[in-house]
Protein backbone atom coordinates (compact mmCIF):
# COMPACT_ATOMS: atom_id res chain seq x y z
CA UNK A 1 0.00 0.00 0.00
CA UNK A 2 1.14 3.46 -0.87
CA UNK A 3 0.13 7.02 0.78
CA UNK A 4 -2.62 8.23 0.31
CA UNK A 5 -1.11 12.03 -0.30
CA UNK A 6 2.53 11.48 -1.62
CA UNK A 7 1.89 8.03 -2.79
CA UNK A 8 5.64 6.68 -0.45
CA UNK A 9 5.30 2.99 0.39
CA UNK A 10 3.19 2.19 4.28
CA UNK A 11 5.55 0.33 5.55
CA UNK A 12 5.00 1.27 9.79
CA UNK A 13 1.82 0.02 11.19
CA UNK A 14 0.55 2.35 13.92
CA UNK A 15 -2.34 0.04 15.39
CA UNK A 16 -4.49 -3.12 14.56
CA UNK A 17 -7.60 -3.60 15.87
CA UNK A 18 -8.78 -6.07 14.24
CA UNK A 19 -11.71 -6.64 11.79
CA UNK A 20 -15.27 -5.11 12.26
CA UNK A 21 -18.01 -3.76 10.15
CA UNK A 22 -18.63 -0.69 9.01
CA UNK A 23 -19.02 1.16 12.47
CA UNK A 24 -22.20 3.25 10.86
CA UNK A 25 -24.15 -0.11 9.56
CA UNK A 26 -26.76 -0.52 12.05
CA UNK A 27 -28.79 -4.14 11.34
CA UNK A 28 -32.86 -3.96 10.95
CA UNK A 29 -34.16 -6.97 12.71
CA UNK A 30 -34.70 -9.04 9.46
CA UNK A 31 -30.66 -8.15 8.97
CA UNK A 32 -30.01 -10.47 12.02
CA UNK A 33 -30.27 -13.46 9.96
CA UNK A 34 -27.84 -12.36 7.42
CA UNK A 35 -23.88 -12.49 8.08
CA UNK A 36 -22.50 -9.29 8.19
CA UNK A 37 -19.57 -7.64 6.11
CA UNK A 38 -16.40 -7.61 8.04
CA UNK A 39 -13.52 -5.56 7.07
CA UNK A 40 -9.43 -5.46 8.51
CA UNK A 41 -9.60 -2.22 10.75
CA UNK A 42 -5.28 -1.63 10.49
CA UNK A 43 -3.97 2.00 10.59
CA UNK A 44 -0.39 2.57 9.01
CA UNK A 45 1.44 5.65 8.99
CA UNK A 46 3.63 7.29 6.10
CA UNK A 47 7.39 8.58 7.61
CA UNK A 48 7.98 10.87 4.04
CA UNK A 49 4.87 13.34 5.04
CA UNK A 50 3.26 12.20 8.52
CA UNK A 51 0.00 11.01 7.45
CA UNK A 52 -1.77 8.09 9.42
CA UNK A 53 -4.18 6.32 6.87
CA UNK A 54 -6.49 3.18 7.22
CA UNK A 55 -5.59 0.42 4.57
CA UNK A 56 -8.61 0.51 2.15
CA UNK A 57 -10.73 -2.45 1.72
CA UNK A 58 -14.36 -0.98 2.26
CA UNK A 59 -15.49 1.50 -0.72
CA UNK A 60 -16.56 4.62 0.02
CA UNK A 61 -20.41 4.08 -1.17
CA UNK A 62 -20.30 1.12 1.68
CA UNK A 63 -19.64 3.50 4.26
CA UNK A 64 -22.02 6.20 3.25
CA UNK A 65 -24.80 5.48 1.97
CA UNK A 66 -28.53 6.09 1.64
CA UNK A 67 -29.42 5.26 5.13
CA UNK A 68 -26.18 6.58 6.73
CA UNK A 69 -27.59 7.32 10.64
CA UNK A 70 -25.35 10.05 12.13
CA UNK A 71 -27.58 13.49 12.50
CA UNK A 72 -25.52 15.75 13.78
CA UNK A 73 -28.49 17.56 15.62
CA UNK A 74 -28.96 15.03 18.60
CA UNK A 75 -26.17 16.79 20.52
CA UNK A 76 -26.87 19.84 22.28
CA UNK A 77 -23.21 20.69 22.74
CA UNK A 78 -22.71 19.73 19.34
CA UNK A 79 -25.39 22.57 18.21
CA UNK A 80 -23.68 25.24 20.41
CA UNK A 81 -20.70 24.82 18.78
CA UNK A 82 -22.12 25.40 15.58
CA UNK A 83 -23.50 27.98 16.77
CA UNK A 84 -20.64 29.57 18.22
CA UNK A 85 -18.59 28.93 15.13
CA UNK A 86 -20.98 30.62 12.92
CA UNK A 87 -21.25 34.32 15.22
CA UNK A 88 -17.53 34.26 15.39
CA UNK A 89 -16.95 33.25 11.42
CA UNK A 90 -19.85 35.44 10.63
CA UNK A 91 -18.07 38.72 12.81
CA UNK A 92 -14.17 37.89 11.91
CA UNK A 93 -14.73 37.81 8.06
CA UNK A 94 -17.70 40.00 8.08
CA UNK A 95 -20.22 37.57 5.95
CA UNK A 96 -23.49 39.27 5.46
CA UNK A 97 -26.49 38.96 2.55
CA UNK A 98 -23.87 39.85 -0.40
CA UNK A 99 -21.65 36.31 0.95
CA UNK A 100 -21.76 32.94 0.04
CA UNK A 101 -21.68 30.47 2.91
CA UNK A 102 -21.22 26.41 1.56
CA UNK A 103 -20.74 23.61 3.87
CA UNK A 104 -19.30 20.40 2.70
CA UNK A 105 -20.38 17.29 4.73
CA UNK A 106 -23.89 19.66 5.80
CA UNK A 107 -25.37 17.02 7.65
CA UNK A 108 -28.70 17.38 8.46
CA UNK A 109 -28.03 20.84 8.40
CA UNK A 110 -26.95 21.22 12.36
CA UNK A 111 -24.80 24.25 11.27
CA UNK A 112 -26.15 26.06 8.27
CA UNK A 113 -29.76 26.88 9.79
CA UNK A 114 -27.90 29.30 12.14
CA UNK A 115 -26.22 30.71 8.71
CA UNK A 116 -29.59 31.40 7.48
CA UNK A 117 -31.17 32.36 10.45
CA UNK A 118 -28.65 35.44 10.12
CA UNK A 119 -29.72 35.77 6.49
CA UNK A 120 -26.51 34.74 4.98
CA UNK A 121 -27.06 32.65 1.37
CA UNK A 122 -25.51 29.69 1.96
CA UNK A 123 -25.38 26.07 0.74
CA UNK A 124 -24.65 22.35 1.94
CA UNK A 125 -22.99 19.26 -0.04
CA UNK A 126 -24.25 16.70 1.27
CA UNK A 127 -23.91 13.27 0.11
CA UNK A 128 -26.25 10.85 1.84
CA UNK A 129 -29.66 10.85 1.74
CA UNK A 130 -31.01 10.40 4.67
CA UNK A 131 -29.15 13.84 6.53
CA UNK A 132 -29.37 15.75 3.22
CA UNK A 133 -33.38 14.77 3.50
CA UNK A 134 -33.71 16.24 7.29
CA UNK A 135 -31.64 19.80 5.92
CA UNK A 136 -34.23 20.40 3.49
CA UNK A 137 -36.86 19.69 5.88
CA UNK A 138 -35.52 22.78 7.55
CA UNK A 139 -35.40 25.02 4.46
CA UNK A 140 -32.10 24.59 3.49
CA UNK A 141 -30.60 24.57 -0.28
CA UNK A 142 -28.22 21.22 -0.54
CA UNK A 143 -26.78 19.28 -3.41
CA UNK A 144 -26.46 15.55 -2.72
CA UNK A 145 -23.32 14.83 -4.33
CA UNK A 146 -19.52 14.10 -2.92
CA UNK A 147 -17.31 17.19 -3.20
CA UNK A 148 -14.04 17.15 -5.06
CA UNK A 149 -12.30 19.03 -8.39
CA UNK A 150 -15.11 17.86 -10.40
CA UNK A 151 -18.04 19.62 -8.36
CA UNK A 152 -16.02 22.50 -7.38
CA UNK A 153 -15.45 23.78 -11.19
CA UNK A 154 -18.93 22.78 -11.21
CA UNK A 155 -20.37 25.10 -8.78
CA UNK A 156 -17.66 27.65 -9.71
CA UNK A 157 -19.14 27.62 -13.21
CA UNK A 158 -22.85 28.06 -11.66
CA UNK A 159 -21.49 31.57 -10.22
CA UNK A 160 -21.40 29.68 -6.77
CA UNK A 161 -17.71 30.40 -5.25
CA UNK A 162 -17.88 30.69 -1.49
CA UNK A 163 -16.67 33.41 0.60
CA UNK A 164 -16.31 30.88 3.09
CA UNK A 165 -15.89 26.95 2.75
CA UNK A 166 -16.37 24.48 5.73
CA UNK A 167 -15.55 21.60 6.87
CA UNK A 168 -16.36 20.43 10.18
CA UNK A 169 -15.48 16.57 11.20
CA UNK A 170 -15.11 15.36 7.24
CA UNK A 171 -11.48 15.61 6.35
CA UNK A 172 -10.42 12.00 7.68
CA UNK A 173 -13.15 10.79 5.87
CA UNK A 174 -12.41 11.21 2.34
CA UNK A 175 -10.87 9.09 0.61
CA UNK A 176 -8.74 10.96 -2.08
CA UNK A 177 -7.78 13.27 0.13
CA UNK A 178 -5.81 15.61 -2.68
CA UNK A 179 -8.83 15.37 -4.49
CA UNK A 180 -11.23 17.19 -1.89
CA UNK A 181 -8.54 19.65 -0.51
CA UNK A 182 -7.84 20.67 -4.00
CA UNK A 183 -11.84 21.14 -4.34
CA UNK A 184 -11.56 24.04 -2.03
CA UNK A 185 -8.67 25.82 -3.57
CA UNK A 186 -11.09 25.93 -6.82
CA UNK A 187 -14.23 26.54 -4.99
CA UNK A 188 -13.13 29.75 -3.09
CA UNK A 189 -13.34 33.40 -3.93
CA UNK A 190 -9.60 34.59 -4.90
CA UNK A 191 -10.05 36.32 -1.28
CA UNK A 192 -12.14 33.54 0.73
CA UNK A 193 -11.96 30.98 3.64
CA UNK A 194 -12.15 27.94 4.63
CA UNK A 195 -12.19 26.26 7.59
CA UNK A 196 -11.08 22.67 8.99
CA UNK A 197 -12.28 20.89 12.12
CA UNK A 198 -10.49 17.42 12.70
CA UNK A 199 -9.75 15.59 15.68
CA UNK A 200 -6.11 16.45 16.41
CA UNK A 201 -3.64 13.02 16.00
CA UNK A 202 -1.81 14.47 19.26
CA UNK A 203 -4.29 13.71 21.34
CA UNK A 204 -5.51 10.78 19.68
CA UNK A 205 -1.85 9.35 20.67
CA UNK A 206 -1.97 10.75 23.82
CA UNK A 207 -4.78 9.84 25.64
CA UNK A 208 -5.64 6.29 23.98
CA UNK A 209 -8.70 7.33 22.16
CA UNK A 210 -8.44 4.48 20.04
CA UNK A 211 -12.20 4.28 19.48
CA UNK A 212 -12.18 7.02 17.01
CA UNK A 213 -10.86 5.00 14.54
CA UNK A 214 -13.07 3.01 12.31
CA UNK A 215 -13.53 2.40 8.54
CA UNK A 216 -14.77 5.84 7.61
CA UNK A 217 -11.84 7.63 8.98
CA UNK A 218 -9.14 7.07 6.28
CA UNK A 219 -7.04 9.80 8.15
CA UNK A 220 -5.58 10.73 11.04
CA UNK A 221 -4.21 14.16 11.37
CA UNK A 222 -1.86 16.56 12.67
CA UNK A 223 -1.17 20.24 11.58
CA UNK A 224 2.49 18.86 10.00
CA UNK A 225 0.45 16.24 7.25
CA UNK A 226 -2.31 18.76 6.76
CA UNK A 227 -0.03 21.52 6.46
CA UNK A 228 1.77 19.69 3.34
CA UNK A 229 -1.41 18.68 1.48
CA UNK A 230 -3.19 21.69 2.06
CA UNK A 231 0.68 23.38 0.16
CA UNK A 232 0.39 20.64 -2.38
CA UNK A 233 -3.29 21.46 -3.21
CA UNK A 234 -3.13 25.00 -3.23
CA UNK A 235 -4.35 26.16 -0.21
CA UNK A 236 -1.90 27.82 2.67
CA UNK A 237 -2.66 27.61 6.46
CA UNK A 238 -3.02 31.01 8.19
CA UNK A 239 -4.77 30.37 11.37
CA UNK A 240 -4.84 27.11 14.06
CA UNK A 241 -7.27 27.05 17.04
CA UNK A 242 -7.50 23.94 19.74
CA UNK A 243 -10.80 23.50 20.35
CA UNK A 244 -12.03 20.59 23.10
CA UNK A 245 -14.73 19.01 20.72
CA UNK A 246 -14.38 14.94 20.28
CA UNK A 247 -11.65 15.15 22.56
CA UNK A 248 -9.15 17.87 21.37
CA UNK A 249 -9.62 18.97 18.03
CA UNK A 250 -7.91 21.34 15.36
CA UNK A 251 -9.49 24.45 13.64
CA UNK A 252 -7.44 25.21 10.81
CA UNK A 253 -8.15 28.41 8.39
CA UNK A 254 -6.49 28.35 5.15
CA UNK A 255 -6.76 30.36 1.85
CA UNK A 256 -5.86 30.08 -1.62
CA UNK A 257 -2.08 30.20 -1.98
CA UNK A 258 -2.25 31.92 -5.54
CA UNK A 259 -4.83 34.89 -4.03
CA UNK A 260 -5.19 34.96 -0.76
CA UNK A 261 -3.48 38.05 1.01
CA UNK A 262 -3.91 36.98 5.23
CA UNK A 263 -0.68 37.11 6.80
CA UNK A 264 -0.17 33.48 8.85
CA UNK A 265 -1.12 33.53 12.91
CA UNK A 266 2.15 32.97 15.55
CA UNK A 267 -0.07 30.40 16.12
CA UNK A 268 0.78 27.93 13.08
CA UNK A 269 4.46 27.93 13.63
CA UNK A 270 3.52 27.10 17.70
CA UNK A 271 1.38 23.97 16.75
CA UNK A 272 4.14 22.99 14.37
CA UNK A 273 6.77 23.42 17.27
CA UNK A 274 4.14 21.40 19.83
CA UNK A 275 4.21 18.70 17.29
CA UNK A 276 7.37 18.56 16.13
CA UNK A 277 8.53 18.94 20.24
CA UNK A 278 5.82 15.75 20.97
CA UNK A 279 8.20 13.71 18.61
CA UNK A 280 5.02 13.48 15.74
CA UNK A 281 7.96 13.85 12.92
CA UNK A 282 9.50 10.33 13.98
CA UNK A 283 8.16 6.95 14.19
CA UNK A 284 8.91 6.44 17.53
CA UNK A 285 5.99 8.71 18.55
CA UNK A 286 3.42 5.90 17.08
CA UNK A 287 5.55 2.37 18.34
CA UNK A 288 3.84 1.30 21.31
CA UNK A 289 0.20 2.37 20.88
CA UNK A 290 -0.93 -1.11 20.29
CA UNK A 291 -0.19 -2.01 23.74
CA UNK A 292 -1.46 1.12 25.32
CA UNK A 293 -4.71 -0.13 23.32
CA UNK A 294 -4.75 -3.68 24.62
CA UNK A 295 -4.43 -2.34 28.21
CA UNK A 296 -7.52 0.00 27.46
CA UNK A 297 -9.58 -3.18 26.56
CA UNK A 298 -8.08 -5.55 29.10
CA UNK A 299 -9.34 -3.08 31.25
CA UNK A 300 -12.83 -3.10 30.33
CA UNK A 301 -13.16 -6.50 29.88
CA UNK A 302 -11.96 -7.14 32.98
CA UNK A 303 -14.86 -4.82 34.47
CA UNK A 304 -17.23 -6.35 32.43
CA UNK A 305 -16.33 -9.27 33.43
CA UNK A 306 -16.40 -8.70 37.51
CA UNK A 307 -19.95 -6.89 36.75
CA UNK A 308 -21.61 -10.29 35.66
CA UNK A 309 -19.90 -12.32 37.94
CA UNK A 310 -21.37 -9.97 41.08
CA UNK A 311 -24.78 -10.09 39.51
CA UNK A 312 -25.00 -6.42 38.03
CA UNK A 313 -26.69 -5.23 35.06
CA UNK A 314 -24.59 -3.10 32.33
CA UNK A 315 -26.55 -0.87 29.79
CA UNK A 316 -25.13 1.68 27.61
CA UNK A 317 -25.74 4.79 26.23
CA UNK A 318 -25.14 6.47 22.63
CA UNK A 319 -25.11 4.55 19.72
CA UNK A 320 -21.91 5.84 18.38
CA UNK A 321 -19.10 4.83 15.90
CA UNK A 322 -16.93 5.35 18.70
CA UNK A 323 -18.74 2.57 20.84
CA UNK A 324 -18.90 0.07 18.32
CA UNK A 325 -15.29 0.04 17.25
CA UNK A 326 -14.75 -0.42 21.29
CA UNK A 327 -17.20 -3.44 21.41
CA UNK A 328 -16.14 -4.52 18.23
CA UNK A 329 -12.22 -4.58 19.17
CA UNK A 330 -13.49 -6.36 22.67
CA UNK A 331 -15.76 -9.03 21.50
CA UNK A 332 -18.53 -7.60 23.43
CA UNK A 333 -21.73 -8.69 22.58
CA UNK A 334 -25.52 -8.35 24.23
CA UNK A 335 -24.50 -11.13 27.02
CA UNK A 336 -22.77 -8.40 28.52
CA UNK A 337 -24.31 -5.29 27.80
CA UNK A 338 -28.07 -5.96 27.40
CA UNK A 339 -28.90 -2.96 25.48
CA UNK A 340 -28.21 0.72 24.07
CA UNK A 341 -30.15 3.79 24.52
CA UNK A 342 -29.83 6.45 21.72
CA UNK A 343 -32.40 9.87 21.14
CA UNK A 344 -31.59 9.04 17.16
CA UNK A 345 -34.82 7.54 15.78
CA UNK A 346 -32.69 6.38 12.91
CA UNK A 347 -31.06 4.31 15.40
CA UNK A 348 -33.79 3.01 17.48
CA UNK A 349 -35.32 -0.55 16.94
CA UNK A 350 -31.93 -1.44 15.23
CA UNK A 351 -28.53 -3.26 16.43
CA UNK A 352 -24.97 -2.15 16.82
CA UNK A 353 -22.96 -3.52 13.85
CA UNK A 354 -20.71 -6.60 14.84
CA UNK A 355 -22.12 -6.60 18.39
CA UNK A 356 -25.72 -7.14 17.53
CA UNK A 357 -26.74 -4.83 21.01
CA UNK A 358 -30.33 -3.70 20.38
CA UNK A 359 -30.80 0.16 20.16
CA UNK A 360 -33.54 1.69 22.21
CA UNK A 361 -35.48 4.94 23.26
CA UNK A 362 -33.42 6.64 25.93
CA UNK A 363 -36.82 6.03 28.38
CA UNK A 364 -35.79 2.26 28.22
CA UNK A 365 -33.11 3.01 31.19
CA UNK A 366 -35.77 4.20 33.30
CA UNK A 367 -37.80 0.91 32.70
CA UNK A 368 -34.55 -1.76 32.98
CA UNK A 369 -32.66 0.05 36.07
CA UNK A 370 -29.24 -0.93 35.39
CA UNK A 371 -26.82 -0.90 38.05
CA UNK A 372 -24.37 0.68 35.33
CA UNK A 373 -24.44 2.95 32.28
CA UNK A 374 -21.60 2.88 30.12
CA UNK A 375 -21.36 6.42 28.01
CA UNK A 376 -19.93 5.19 24.60
CA UNK A 377 -19.28 8.61 23.40
CA UNK A 378 -17.45 9.61 25.73
CA UNK A 379 -16.81 13.33 24.71
CA UNK A 380 -20.31 14.07 25.72
CA UNK A 381 -19.54 13.12 28.82
CA UNK A 382 -19.87 16.42 31.08
CA UNK A 383 -23.31 16.73 28.97
CA UNK A 384 -24.22 13.64 29.18
CA UNK A 385 -23.61 12.92 32.97
CA UNK A 386 -26.20 16.19 33.62
CA UNK A 387 -28.67 14.30 30.94
CA UNK A 388 -28.60 11.35 32.95
CA UNK A 389 -28.30 12.18 36.27
CA UNK A 390 -32.21 10.56 36.73
CA UNK A 391 -30.06 7.51 36.87
CA UNK A 392 -29.41 8.80 40.75
CA UNK A 393 -33.08 7.40 41.79
CA UNK A 394 -32.06 3.92 41.65
CA UNK A 395 -28.33 4.15 42.11
CA UNK A 396 -27.09 3.60 38.85
CA UNK A 397 -23.52 4.59 38.49
CA UNK A 398 -21.88 5.95 34.73
CA UNK A 399 -18.97 4.05 33.32
CA UNK A 400 -16.44 5.55 30.68
CA UNK A 401 -13.78 2.74 29.13
CA UNK A 402 -11.71 4.90 27.26
CA UNK A 403 -9.54 6.94 27.50
CA UNK A 404 -9.25 4.92 30.80
CA UNK A 405 -11.89 2.96 32.83
CA UNK A 406 -13.82 5.56 35.19
CA UNK A 407 -16.75 4.88 37.25
CA UNK A 408 -18.11 7.74 38.57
Amino acid sequence: MRCRHCQAPLAEQFVDLGTAPPSNAYLKPADLQAPEKYFPLRIRVCTACWLVQTEDYARHDELFGADYAYFSSYSESWLAHARDYVAAMAERFALGSSSLVMEIAANDGYLLQYVQARGIPCLGIEPTASTAAAARQRGLLVREEFFGVELARRLVAEQQSADLLIANNVLAHVPDINDFVAGFAVALNPEGVATFEFPHLLRLVEQVQFDTIYHEHYSYLSLLAVQKIFAHCGLEVFDVQELGTHGGSLRVYAQRADSGSRPASPAVQAMLEQERAAGMASVDFYRGFQARVARVRDDFLGFLIQARKTGKRIAAYGAAAKGNTLLNFAGVRADAIEFVVDRNPAKQDHFLPGSRIPVMPEAQLRVSRPDYVLILPWNLRAELSVQLAYAREWGARLVAAVPRLEIF
